[in-house]
């Protein structure tokens, strides 16, 4: 049912337009728009017609025009679709794009400076369609450049791919791990007739009942279900649930259940959550060592969710900590895929020789899940190097 590529640029996950060389007739900043392409032909400001779109102004030197874009959520890129819907005499003769890894949050004199890597070379561009391009390059990154030659029109950038979170973010409490921020995927559901599932882990607030999740009227005696692949396999402390919005057409109540699909083995599912009751449009939050659930301190890679009878969920929220394990994949994956430049800048950093950083740099791919293995894998490694991969103390 879902694909495991989410817009790692959507504005909905944080994604901003760093840059541009111009935007004299559209805002750089529609490139993310969440929606598709709204253009209503014969609307004028004094900018000239009013489109849906990032356009720049008809380039008489020579020159290309570009929009720097830093992904709401970092990953390896597969695919990306330069949409130039409504753009039928002004989009651009063709583009390309560059991506980049580094750390912090760099302005755009920084980022000119990067060790940017090209993932699409130049390719024509059709008008008033998408146009999508495969990437095969299994690198973490940050931020893209599209570069469109020479100048015109683009209605959307969409950057598809898998998030590959930064591991240092697990070391300080807990986390929402199924939100799509930190690598969560609805794996399946039992009805999408309103709307999709994939809205109950996304890491904003619900602005309308149209943001959640909502299912046809149950004329039978089984619930509605969600199953969630979290970040890592991890303990979970407690869950979310909101119903905001949904006033009339709410979940009436809801059970939770983990289970650790770990290799790809589904095991037996473990309640962490009863039946519980819940209220319309309110926001519940529901600690499970206050609960009586058995099975909290048993690690989990995926949880279901159960709604009875039927009914609207705006957001899930599964709060809790990667074990050792969990926190383990969550290095490797990626101290694996990190931009080589980047990696030098993580550990350089954190006082790591220049020397020693480039050999680390040299010797990936570490393999592996086992938690003692890799540890004695990583005993010539520096402690920086260590916390960094198993998240605690050399």
């Amino acid at each position: 049912m879902t694909t495991t590529t989410r817009d790692l640029a959507s504005r909905l996950l944080g994604g901003t337009v760093v840059a541009a060389s111009d935007e004299a007739f559209g805002d750089k900043e529609n490139l993310l728009n969440p929606g598709p392409v709204n253009f209503v032909p014969g609307s004028y400001s004094a900018r000239g017609e009013i489109v849906d779109g990032w356009e720049t102004r008809r380039r008489r030197r020579a020159g290309d025009d570009w929009a720097v874009v830093r992904l709401g959520a970092p990953g390896v890129i597969r695919c990306i679709d330069v949409d130039t819907t409504s753009f039928t005499g002004n989009q651009p003769v063709d583009c390309r794009i560059e991506a980049c890894g580094i750390e912090g949050y760099p302005g755009p004199e920084e980022l000119e400076d990067a060790d940017w890597q090209e993932i699409v070379a130049v390719s024509p561009l059709s008008p008033d369609q998408s146009n999508h391009f495969t990437v095969d390059n299994p690198t973490r990154f940050t931020h893209v450049r599209l570069t469109i030659r020479p100048d015109g029109g683009v209605g959307r950038l969409r950057i598809h791919g898998e998030t590959v979170p930064d591991p240092r973010d697990f070391d300080y409490g807990a986390q929402d791990l199924a939100s799509q921020m930190c690598g969560g995927l609805v794996v399946d559901s039992s009805d999408e007739f309103y709307s999709t599932a994939e809205s109950l882990n996304r890491p904003d607030l619900a602005r309308s009942m149209g943001e959640g999740w909502e299912t046809r009227r149950s004329r039978d005696q089984s619930p509605d279900w969600v199953v969630i692949r979290l970040a890592s396999r991890a303990h979970i402390h407690g869950v979310v649930v909101d119903t905001a919005h949904f006033r009339y057409n709410a979940s009436a109540s809801v059970s939770v259940h983990g289970a650790d699909w770990t290799g790809g083995d589904a095991s037996a599912w473990s309640p962490l959550l009863p039946i519980t009751k819940l209220q319309p449009d309110t926001r519940h939050t529901f600690w499970l060592n206050q609960t009586g659930a058995e099975a909290i301190q048993s690690s989990v890679t995926h949880i279901r969710l159960d709604a009875f009878p039927d009914g609207g969920l705006s957001r899930l929220r599964v709060i809790g900590t990667p074990d050792a394990r969990g926190r383990l994949s969550l290095g490797l994956s990626w101290w694996n895929s990190l931009p080589q430049s980047q990696l030098g800048q993580v550990l350089t950093g954190m006082g790591v020789a220049e020397s020693v950083a480039h050999e680390l740099a040299e010797r990936r791919s570490l393999l592996g899940d086992d938690v003692n293995a890799v540890s004695a894998e990583l005993d010539s490694y520096p402690v920086a190097a260590r916390r960094l991969l198993l998240g605690i103390p050399g």
